[in-house]
């Protein structure tokens, strides 16, 4: 990444002064700062995703999957917007008040409607579903039978490409009506938008695999860590293979990214449901659909809760102990696999390994971001200030993952401090570089910590 910036600081040096005397008026921001072509690429895909609304609503791809949430929205997010948010337009548009999302469901328990089905039934024929964010998605959506986006693989209308999810999200979630009338309601992304809205999605988060087992130092987390890849145990690894959204290779029941019965809509007090709220079963893939659901990564889990499609367990101990319930022991998914299961310890333990690789995967992300930033000068700092914005986000989430589970307090301790820099760094225009570069030592010192330094 520093390479990269370096050899792009020699190219901006030979931009003609009299470009910025003309306003920019001959170079888009992408291409004046971001002179390679993918990064240009990514660049107009970022600002297309935060910025579009297609003629719509208001809303954008941002209103639902926030830069600074994880790309996603939660509960607890939901309720730090004020009422005006585009999030909210089912409650201040007349002609989105039925049919269109539940208020309730959304503010409650982070849940948008979904017509995956089709839109010939509103007031019927939905479900209710959480936001899945969208990191990782080059390790996370390819299966033999095609792309698997959203929370069934049925999250794209036709080939379920991130293009037609693209397609898919403007017509669910950006129509003024419910009448879904392209050119009266919203316009579809043009082919180059597509290009520029994969391009940045497949920017986002981790870009390969984990390879576990990881040189660990925390007790509890390397027994979660051994539970999770024992396949008479845990057996995770078997559909979640390096903690990530595929199968083993081997798996029986295939590879890449799978769908799974796995009996979450057997859950017998699902919290959405004692509101009273209308709620119809969610049949998952298909219409009709066949009751599964695809796998999700879990390197990113403990920060984007809640889980599952339909956000009915809050905590990630909770999600772990899913799997130990009847709902899932005696789903086709538990039954093909013998059914898991764990005592509370060993539940704790594997949750705990599942927060310490979500924080170090959080550290990653802060080091890239860190590097990326200080190169710019002047005009790059208002670029700087969302990346720094990100990592301190980031920070946050790697401090309170940890702090969850009681886990790594000298850790915690050093990502506060590291948290502390990166504010100093997006309040500094010139002392930038020597904030960054404490912030980043700062992280390194955290992720010492908690693994082997030589990993």
């Amino acid at each position: 990444m520093s390479q990269n910036n370096s050899h792009n600081i020699k190219r901006y040096a030979v931009v003609p002064l009299a470009l910025f005397l003309l306003g920019f008026s001959t170079l888009s921001q992408s291409q004046l700062f971001f002179p390679d072509r993918q990064e240009a690429l990514i660049e107009r895909g970022r600002l297309i995703f935060f910025n579009e609304t297609f003629n719509g609503n208001g809303r954008t791809c941002g209103t639902c999957h926030r830069a600074e949430n994880n790309m996603t929205i939660d509960p607890a997010f939901i309720a730090t917007l004020p009422d005006n948010d585009p999030l909210f337009v089912a409650e201040f548009n007349p002609d989105l008040q039925e049919n269109f999302e539940n208020p309730r469901l959304m503010r409650e328990f982070g849940l948008v409607l979904e017509n995956q089905d089709g839109f010939n039934d509103l007031a019927s024929n939905f479900n209710m579903r959480g936001v899945p964010h969208v990191l990782a998605q080059p390790t996370s959506v390819e299966s033999d039978l095609g792309p698997r986006t959203g929370w069934a693989g049925d999250g794209a209308p036709e080939d379920g490409s991130l293009r037609a999810f693209a397609i898919g999200a403007v017509k669910q979630h950006f129509t003024k009506t419910p009448n879904r009338k392209e050119g009266a309601d919203f316009r579809f992304p043009t082919d180059d938008e597509l290009d520029a809205l994969e391009a940045f999605q497949l920017s986002l988060g981790r870009q390969q695999e984990l390879e576990l087992p990881l040189p660990l130092k925390g007790t509890v987390a390397k027994q979660g860590q051994e539970i999770f890849l024992d396949p008479a145990t845990g057996k995770c690894n078997l559909c979640h293979f390096n903690a990530g959204a595929n199968a083993a290779p081997g798996n029986p029941f295939g590879e890449g990214n799978l769908n799974f019965n796995t009996g979450v809509e057997d859950l017998r007090h699902q919290p959405a449901d004692l509101t009273g709220e209308k709620m119809p079963p969610d049949d998952g893939f298909g219409s009709p659909g066949d009751g599964t659901f695809n796998t999700p990564s879990l390197v990113e889990a403990a920060d984007t809760g809640p889980f599952f499609h339909n956000n009915a367990v809050e905590t990630i101990e909770g999600a772990v102990a899913f799997y130990n319930d009847d709902a899932f022991n005696e789903s086709p998914a538990g039954f093909g696999l013998g059914g898991i299961h764990l005592d509370a310890t060993e539940i704790v333990a594997v949750a705990a390994f599942l927060r310490v690789i979500n924080a170090l995967e959080n550290i990653r992300q802060n080091i890239e971001l860190l590097e990326a930033s200080g190169h710019f000068g002047f005009f790059g700092f208002q670029r700087d200030q969302t990346r720094l914005a990100q990592a301190i986000a980031e920070t946050e989430d790697a401090r309170e993952v940890l702090a969850g589970g009681g886990l790594h307090p000298r850790a915690v301790a050093h990502l506060k401090k590291a948290e502390q820099l990166t504010r100093q760094a997006a309040s500094s225009l010139f002392g930038r570089h020597i904030f960054i570069n404490e912030a980043i030592r700062k992280h390194r010192d955290t992720r010492a910590v908690m693994i082997d330094a030589q990993s």
